[in-house]
């Protein structure tokens, strides 16, 4: 289910998906405004079947994308922390490159040191 409503979420969330739908929406209340009275199926003002259908659509499309978004929420968070660890790490990492080169930087002082001193 967590897959259904992941591949809603990313289909849906389209202007794909929105192109497809005003179109649908377009093409319904056109015909239904525009085509000659003998062949409407859906009379204008009300659109009672439209109203229906879209609600439909909605009821079921809601929960999905809901809970997609959850799970992507929740994968987000766990990349968040991923990458906080990983910086973490870095960061100790480079303490520690610094210090050595710190280190090395004395040990060199003192070599010019001892080189100079002996000339």
């Amino acid at each position: 289910m967590d897959k259904l409503a992941l591949f809603v979420t990313e289909k849906i969330g389209t202007l794909g998906f929105f192109f497809i739908i005003f179109a649908w929406t377009a093409g319904w209340l056109g015909w239904n405004i525009l085509a000659p009275l003998n062949i409407r199926f859906d009379p204008y003002p009300a659109f009672v079947l439209w109203l229906f259908i879209s609600n439909l659509i909605q009821i079921h499309l809601m929960p999905l994308i809901m809970v997609g978004q959850n799970i992507q929420g929740k994968h987000a968070q766990l990349r968040a922390e991923h990458d906080f660890e990983t910086d973490r790490k870095a960061e100790r990492e480079i303490e520690t490159i610094l210090l050595h080169l710190e280190n090395q930087h004395r040990l060199i002082l003192q070599i010019l040191e001892k080189l100079d001193s002996r000339h």
